[in-house]
């Protein structure tokens, strides 16, 4: 199962995820990894980390670090894993000196492709940054279009993408045959 959550900041989309994950895991009794994308750089980024670990505190996840090139990450063994999140992991890509550059796109999707072929069930966080209306300068522009192609291509191939707004869960694609965990 490839679940897809995308929602704005502060939106019930990380504790989504994580009683998605939680709740697979539970069922099958699957080993529960989180891969955390975010480079911890300065005292807002420690701070972020920080209240994602707390949220995750006692829940059983073992929390593996990856910022770039997700397609080489090896985990310890087949279970489920939560991918937060797909906005950190392009800006890193496109960004860092290390990264994929223009590459991104691929990179990032193609990572997305093998860590779901690894895994049992993924659940995969994005960010929407898509509905504000400002304008931006071409760098940042060019980092939204790309991360809306790589939310456009892997919405089509998850079996369930779910948006959350305010605290509420909006399935825009359910799998067949597979309960929907309703509870933030």
């Amino acid at each position: 199962m490839f679940a897809l959550i995308v929602g704005g900041s502060g939106s019930g989309k990380s504790e989504y995820a994580e009683n998605l994950a939680v709740s697979w895991g539970a069922k099958e009794h699957l080993p529960l990894y989180y891969v955390a994308t975010m480079e911890p750089w300065g005292e807002e980024g420690r701070r972020r980390i920080l209240r994602h670990q707390k949220l995750r505190e006692g829940k059983g996840f073992e929390t593996i670090e990856c910022y770039r090139n997700l397609e080489e990450l090896k985990l310890p063994s087949r279970g489920v894993v939560l991918l937060e999140c797909l906005s950190n992991l392009a800006a890193n890509e496109m960004f860092a000196e290390d990264g994929a550059g223009e590459g991104t796109l691929p990179a990032v999707v193609q990572g997305v492709r093998a860590l779901r072929d690894r895994c049992c069930h993924l659940a995969a966080v994005t960010n929407d940054i898509f509905c504000d209306g400002a304008a931006y300068d071409e760098t940042t522009e060019q980092y939204r279009r790309c991360l809306g192609e790589i939310n456009a291509e892997l919405s089509k191939e998850a079996d369930q993408v779910t948006e959350v707004v305010c605290g509420i869960l909006l399935h825009q694609k359910e799998a067949v045959n597979e309960p929907v965990v309703e509870q933030l």
